[in-house]
């Protein structure tokens, strides 16, 4: 069926509606997400293909053994947690794994009991809508500028970057080899390679792409991966180095999180200055704005 056809027929079944019941049925029309096959764009489309991909290549709490310090500090959380990818699972996926026994959001307080309480879930990665929070409505356009994601694992940042904004380079620096290899994969496959480059290296020695950054992002990128010390020299290192004036720097958490608790003597006030955003840029009801409000921007001194 063609478009004008489509429309008089949608406008044909609207009058059969009793008027009574017709503003409910608008007012679902435009809310729900039983449409989004039909209105995604091929980014969309291209992003979930990707996290396919990469969900086949990972064991489901998108962990690895050799990430040993981060399970180990996972474990050692007050509460259970467990490491749940956001890029990888959304809350329809989750959904779906609990129905089918493979996920629970609960734990037991009392074995054998039924007191439960719900299980924390932490992410290293960002969701599809969150990058499309940061590409759309939190960056400026990007065009002819250098992008880094200090820590990029999975590398949602970079395909998402390279989907969404006109950035002319995508750098993710990434400690761990084993991730490196599996954004190689995704490069490769996609053809991204001739916007996206994945370095294997520590953060503190590329001083160079730093300096030369305009834009950076650190996505809980230390506190799980390093130990304290570890931490304080990283967080020296890019204060030092991440000097461009009008440059931007995006966080999870804030920086003053962050920072609480490393003796690292940097003076925020004299480095960055936040930038307020506007949380509510979504109007879907269903939109998690708590987790967009973990999001924090600022703009180089």
């Amino acid at each position: 069926m063609e478009f004008c056809s489509a429309r008089r027929a949608i406008l044909q079944l609207l009058d059969t509606v009793a008027p009574a019941d017709r503003p409910a049925l608008v007012q679902w029309m435009q809310t729900t997400r039983d449409f989004d096959e039909f209105t995604q764009d091929n980014n969309d489309i291209m992003l979930k293909n990707i996290a396919d991909d990469l969900r086949n290549c990972l064991p489901l709490e998108s962990m690895l053994s050799s990430e040993h310090l981060a399970l180990q500090k996972i474990q050692q959380q007050p509460e259970p947690t467990v490491h749940v990818d956001a890029f990888l699972y959304d809350e329809d996926f989750i959904d779906s794994l609990c129905e089918e026994g493979k996920m629970s959001r609960n734990y037991c307080m009392v074995c054998g009991s039924h007191q439960t309480a719900p299980l924390g879930f932490i992410s290293h990665s960002f969701s599809l809508m969150e990058l499309k929070f940061i590409y759309h409505h939190l960056l400026p356009d990007l065009s002819g500028k250098v992008l880094v994601d200090v820590g990029s694992r999975l590398g949602t940042v970079l395909y998402g970057g390279y989907l969404y904004s006109s950035a002319a380079q995508l750098y993710g620096v990434e400690l761990n080899g084993d991730f490196c290899q599996l954004q190689e994969m995704v490069i490769k496959k996609y053809q991204f390679g001739d916007r996206i480059k994945v370095l294997h290296a520590d953060i503190c020695t590329q001083g160079s792409l730093l300096q030369t950054a305009d834009v950076v992002i650190m996505n809980n990128v230390f506190e799980y991966f390093l130990n304290e010390a570890q931490q304080v020299r990283a967080w020296k290192y890019i204060s030092h180095n991440i000097r461009k004036k009008g440059s931007l720097l995006v966080t999870v958490p804030s920086l003053q999180d962050s920072l609480s608790g490393l003796q690292t003597d940097i003076q925020l006030s004299l480095w960055v200055e936040e930038v307020p955003l506007n949380y509510d840029v979504y109007p879907q009801k269903d939109i998690d704005r708590e987790a967009l409000k973990q999001i924090h921007l600022y703009k180089i001194l």
